[in-house]
């Protein structure tokens, strides 16, 4: 996977991760505001042709490693990277429950954005 770039597009909610200048896989956030600030992630999708290649795992470890340099949290919605922070704890600190609840509530309030 050394040729796997992985660059954040905040504008547009992506985390991105690019083979030869092409996207073969996001994950799809946002950042909440309320009750203190995290980034959100609700969608991992790799392209087809480009799974079982350790893709998506690393797009959840980056958005980890952007959280913690930003001094915020993640509040995942999104099933892949639950199960991601499940199996690497130590990389991926629980999200309050409250601040969940907010992440889903302003997803409810937004079904537009994704």
């Amino acid at each position: 996977m050394s040729d796997i770039e992985i660059r954040d597009d905040r504008t547009a909610g992506r985390l991105e991760a690019l083979a030869a200048g092409e996207v073969v896989g996001h994950i799809a956030y946002f950042v909440l505001a309320a009750r203190g600030r995290a980034l959100v992630p609700v969608h991992t999708i790799v392209e087809p042709a480009h799974e079982g290649q350790g893709i998506a795992g690393s797009l959840a470890r980056e958005l980890y490693l952007m959280a913690a340099r930003e001094g915020i949290v993640v509040a995942p919605l999104c099933p892949y990277v639950v199960k991601w922070a499940e199996r690497h704890p130590a990389e991926a600190p629980a999200a309050d429950p409250q601040l969940l609840r907010a992440a889903k509530e302003w997803l409810v309030a937004n079904p537009d954005r994704f």
